[in-house]
């Protein structure tokens, strides 16, 4: 029981690769964004979540870049991220797909895996393109009719209300 280190040895992090993931990983999440934003003008995605994106990446690079060699450090990060969730609910698929993509390729970089993280996002963010073409081109069978009521505060009785209906 003794035998056990007394210091915690962090590993070494080469401020030149960490700065040059950083540029990339700035990079590619701003062609996420873009992506993203392309996207959310057609559809309903919500706008405000591209620009969340680059900062999921980064600080996902960061994240791994310090603990990635460390089990103390790891276990440490399991523990603190256990006790955080999100408070805003995902409305669309397509938003949580984009959330994980922006944290795998912090992953894939904070991992010094540049060639994969280079070769997966524009792989991806094609097949994204390629369904959502596909989507668009059949037909949709639901569809939602959004109805706007306006009534007077004298008259705006439930039962009123159901009668206009």
């Amino acid at each position: 029981m003794n035998n056990l280190p007394t210091s915690l040895n962090l590993p070494e992090v080469s401020i030149e690769s960490f700065l040059r993931n950083l540029l990339l990983g700035f990079l590619l999440s701003s062609i996420m964004y873009w992506h993203f934003n392309h996207r959310a003008k057609k559809r309903f995605l919500r706008r405000d979540l591209g620009m969340v994106l680059p900062i999921i990446c980064l600080t996902t690079l960061l994240v791994i870049s310090v603990v990635k060699s460390s089990l103390a450090l790891s276990l440490g990060l399991v523990g603190a991220l256990s006790i955080v969730r999100f408070r805003t609910p995902i409305k669309e698929p397509e938003e949580l797909a984009y959330i994980f993509l922006a944290i795998a390729i912090g992953l894939a970089l904070g991992a010094d895996q540049i060639e994969v993280a280079a070769t997966a996002l524009p792989i991806i963010l094609i097949v994204i393109s390629i369904t959502d073409r596909l989507r668009s081109r059949t037909p949709s069978t639901n569809s939602n009719l959004l109805l706007s009521l306006e009534v007077d505060k004298e008259h705006a009785q439930t039962d009123t209300v159901l009668n206009m209906l």
